[in-house]
């Protein structure tokens, strides 16, 4: 679960960053139900406070703080300022939860289910992502359950106001995030829709990726990119100077990842992975032929899909808390990579490399994932789930079994890690589109799409971070 920094908040953790350019507006929509101000009724509940209020054509958008014990458990453990957003449409429209697992936007910005039931929409900000970090941090404190429960204080908070239906969305380790929530406090929402969501159950057993990996496209794309892996990796001496080079002029520094070999193969290792995440077999007649480019073209490729600067100090700083989830209950991919034998040296590193030496890292948890996977496969009610089927992280996925009611799992076609369910197959989308507006409790005929805040695409990119 790694991404590009380039890509950080260009597609930083979703989404979010629809323009909000020319947006000089009126005080927004009326309130069809109350004649109090949207603003003075949010500010009014315990714990909220308004960082800003951006102006947008038809709606009110609030950037929120609110304050969240560091543990649930023991609220004697103080609380910190725990950042969220509200697309504020009309009280009477039914509310999604969103949820990125990373950071939060400050831009506004519609998430699909949002424009596919016309409603508002809640964006919260997960704990230990700056600035949402408590101070002193205990890392000890950051786990699915407690997010879980800072999600159902958000709710809890804001349902006397959007007292409509509510549905929890995400995507990639926002979806992982809708998914977990609904497994602690499945009487909250009243439907979930996670987007290309990761199920690692058993972190051991990762041949699924592998058997990906073997399949995905075409033989000649496979052959194209592994060639491209291949070259870097013999061409390793003259490239890691320019590596280097790059690293002294920026003030890169190795260390976490513990050296600078050590992050060039990471960054090879990735290549494949990244390219497959957030691009298509088309783009593969794009790739330069390998065994005749110039190192600097070899350099440049690896770059443009995985990213030199993901696994420096800098890098990697952003991604702390993914990283220390990967590694004590998330679970991380491991790949074979057989057609690199040879020539790597550390193959492909665990979560726990990645988090500063100076965190504590206790033992991973199996149980979690397990626990999580049985509950959505024997007792889910009114889920969705979205996978792009060219989609690493699809590999391995949630799945629905006789237990569940009204529950899917669907994949579109040639899709990607930005799969939606405009991307499905005509029927599919059909069926996937009626079921979200029926959980909220609308009909096509009450929906107005706004595309100038729709946003499908994530946030975030970067190779093995979901």
């Amino acid at each position: 679960m790694r991404k590009a920094l380039r890509w950080l908040l260009s597609l930083v953790v979703l989404i979010g960053t629809a323009s909000a350019a020319g947006t000089a507006t009126a005080a927004g929509p009326a309130d069809s139900r109350t004649t109090t101000d949207i603003k003075d009724r949010i500010l009014d509940i315990p714990g909220m406070s308004l960082i800003e209020e951006k102006p947008y054509p038809g709606y009110r958008f609030f950037v929120l703080g609110y304050t969240q014990p560091v543990d649930h458990r023991d609220r004697s453990r103080g609380t910190f300022q725990q950042r969220l957003t509200l697309l504020h449409k009309d009280t009477g429209r039914p509310t999604v939860f969103h949820t990125s697992g990373y950071e939060v936007s400050t831009r506004p910005w519609r998430a699909e289910p949002t424009s596919i039931v016309d409603g508002n929409q809640v964006s919260l900000e997960y704990r230990f992502f700056t600035p949402s970090r408590p101070a002193p941090a205990d890392w000890s404190k950051l786990d699915i359950w407690q997010a879980a429960s800072d999600q159902h204080r958000v709710f809890t908070a804001l349902k006397p106001l959007y007292d409509r239906r509510w549905l929890a969305t995400g995507t990639s380790k926002g979806g992982m995030t809708a998914t977990y929530y609904e497994r602690f406090y499945p009487r909250d929402m009243d439907a979930v829709v996670a987007y290309v969501a990761p199920n690692d159950v058993v972190e051991k057993e990762d041949s699924a990726y592998d058997r990906f990996f073997a399949t995905v496209g075409t033989a000649e794309c496979r052959a194209r990119l592994g060639a491209m892996q291949r070259e870097a990796l013999v061409r390793r001496t003259p490239l890691q100077k320019k590596y280097r080079a790059w690293a002294d002029a920026e003030g890169a520094t190795f260390r976490t990842v513990g050296s600078l070999d050590r992050a060039y193969e990471a960054v090879v290792l990735d290549f494949a992975w990244a390219f497959w995440q957030y691009h298509t077999e088309a783009d593969c007649t794009s790739l330069p032929d390998a065994a005749t480019a110039t190192d600097q073209v070899v350099y440049d490729t690896i770059d443009t899909y995985s990213g030199w600067a993901y696994y420096t100090d800098q890098g990697l700083e952003p991604a702390v808390p993914y990283y220390y989830q990967a590694a004590t209950e998330l679970g991380s991919p491991a790949l074979r990579m057989d057609h690199l034998k040879g020539l790597t040296r550390y193959g492909y590193q665990p979560a726990r490399n990645f988090v500063p030496r100076e965190i504590p890292l206790p033992r991973f948890k199996p149980r979690v994932m397990r626990d999580v996977d049985t509950w959505v496969r024997t007792r889910g009610q009114r889920m969705l789930f979205v996978y792009g089927a060219n989609d690493p992280w699809g590999a391995e996925r949630f799945r629905v079994d006789k237990g569940a009611r009204d529950s899917y799992v669907l994949a579109a076609p040639g899709a990607n890690h930005g799969a939606g369910v405009a991307d499905l197959v005509e029927a599919q989308r059909a069926k996937a589109t009626a079921r979200i507006q029926a959980w909220a409790g609308v009909a096509p005929a009450d929906v107005r799409t706004d595309p100038r805040l729709d946003r499908r695409v994530l946030d975030r990119k970067h190779t093995l971070r979901p």
